[in-house]
This record gives structure tokens, sequence and C-alpha cells, in this order.
């Protein structure tokens, strides 16, 4: 892994290991770098402010016929069926937007190869959408999940707020490398489905390890009310097979030695991080959510598109 410092006391988020209080301030320089012009909502808050968020977050205004381009989520299918023709309702924006983040710092996310490992990735997408709510003018909070414990933190507009949501995540992005827990974040969907009230747009991000029905129907639950982000964060190793070689591998107290020489063994070992990944990318168009990837040896800012 790359090493970003000298100081001894930064050893490990040099390292990638763990994300910094600073580090995280510091994801503010990069919001120019997002791709904001094609976004088509504004807020009616102190003024006219461009939003990143697209999609939901809106209060019902009137009922219209169906044009092309429209949500097929808004569609009122009681006029539609009265009328005989497609009608869809109207929303005007909210004056400010709720924005929240579940970031998934469980076992599976504390891995790296290169760069960082997923979960200091993970903090900070979560500190630039943290800045970027803040810079619109809407309302964000947070659910940090380390596969056993749950932090939330309401949405509000207040930068004093994001400074101890950065705080929490620095600790906690600390703590899961002394401990980590290999948990569901079912658990952790659930909960934000609960607290989650009216319409927002909601970013998961997490490797979505092992994708399966109850992670699939929590996600359609928050959809239908709420603009989704998936973000799949992985390592380049989750998608390619390593190189030519004997390797010994370790979880818990369970031990393997393989070898990649052989094409088999590439062509299955794709196939196991590609099948997770279709899953995921079918789900979020049935559910119609937004599907984003993001690299770890890749800064954040280069990949994260939100229009």
């Amino acid at each position: 892994m790359e090493i970003f410092g000298s100081s001894q006391e930064n050893t490990d988020t040099a390292k990638g290991l763990s994300v910094t209080f600073e580090e995280l301030l510091e994801e503010q320089k990069y919001l120019p770098y997002l791709s904001l012009k094609n976004n088509r909502y504004t807020s009616n808050h102190a003024g006219n402010v461009k939003s990143a968020f697209k999609g939901r977050g809106m209060e019902f205004e009137e009922v219209r016929m169906y044009t092309f381009g429209d949500d097929a989520r808004d569609i009122d299918w009681r006029v539609t069926a009265r009328k005989r023709a497609p009608y869809t309702k109207i929303f005007s924006e909210e004056k400010d937007r709720q924005i929240t983040v579940l970031l998934d710092l469980s076992a599976s996310m504390v891995f790296g190869t290169r760069k960082e490992l997923k979960s200091v990735t993970a903090c900070k997408i979560a500190a630039l959408i943290g800045w970027l709510t803040i810079k619109n003018q809407d309302r964000f909070g947070i659910l940090i999940y380390d596969g056993k414990n749950m932090r939330y933190f309401k949405p509000q507009n207040n930068p004093q707020g994001l400074l101890a949501v950065f705080k929490t995540i620095s600790q906690m992005s600390k703590e899961v490398l002394q401990q980590s827990y290999d948990g569901d974040i079912s658990e952790a969907l659930r909960l934000l489905e609960y607290h989650q009230k009216g319409r927002g747009t909601i970013f998961i991000l997490s490797d979505f390890y092992r994708y399966n029905s109850s992670k699939s129907a929590q996600i359609s639950i928050l959809a239908k009310h709420n603009l989704v982000y998936c973000v799949n964060i992985y390592d380049v190793l989750e998608e390619n097979a390593p190189q030519q070689g004997v390797y010994a591998a370790q979880y818990g107290t369970d031990k393997v030695v393989f070898s990649s020489d052989t094409a088999e063994f590439k062509e299955e070992y794709h196939k196991h991080f590609a099948l997770n990944r279709e899953k995921l990318k079918k789900n979020c168009q049935k559910f119609l959510c937004k599907y984003i990837e993001i690299r770890t040896d890749i800064p954040v800012y280069k990949q994260l598109r939100l229009s």
C-alpha cells in the first residue's frame, strides 16, 4: 500500500487502514469535481441552490398527463384507470431535502490490497456526501454499522453536527481494525427504514457482501418512497484473480492454500464476484435504484457521479 506521510503517529492512516478527522474535513475540497451540470432540481431554502440529489424528497403538487421521461414510480394508477390514459403525480421539492447515508464498516469492508481499505473509501464517500448536503442547505443523516453495533445521527442542516459525525466515523474506522464483526447489513437497513420519515435520498455505502433476498427485500422497501443509491465499493483483487502463484489465506481459524496458475481458476474466481455484482445491478434496475461502482485505488471524486 502507498504511504501518504512520514509521521509515526499517522502510520495507520497513512497506509489507508483508517481515516482521520482531518482527512474527512479535506473531502470538502473535492466538491467542485462532482458532476452537477445535469441536475434539474433546485431547493427553495434560502434562495435557489442547485441540488446534487435528484429524485424523491418532494411534496405532492398536482396530477397531469404522463410524458416521456417522467418517473414511472409517480404514475397515479387510480386516475390512469379512470381517464384511460397515463397520468403522473407532480411533486415540488421540499425546502430542505433529507439525505441519509448507511455506512457499512462490517468485517468484509476491512479489506484492501491497494491504496486503502474498502472501509476507508466508504468513510471518504460519506464525508463527501455530507459536505455536499450542507452546501445544498439540505439535511444530512447517517447510520454507521460495524457488523454488530449501530450509531444513528438524525438528519440535520448543521455544520457542527457534521463535524460530530466525522469524529465518530474516524473513531469507528480505527476500532474496526481491532475488532470487526461479520454482520449482515439487512439489520441496518431495517433500522434505517424505521428512522426514515417521508421521502428522501438514501446512499448505501457497502460491498454488499453475500447479497441475498433479505438485503434485496429491505432495499426494495426503502426504494418505494426514496431515491436509493447503491454504492458498491470493491478492491481490484475482488475483480481479477491474483497473479500466478501459490497463496495462503486465512479467515478466523480457517486456512486454505490455493494456486492461481490455471485459466479455470481465474475464470471461476472472476465469476464468484461478478455474480454477486450482477444480482445487485439487476435488482437496482428492478427497484429503480441508482447503481454506482467505486474502486478503492481510484480517487472517489473521479468516480462518484450523482446526475
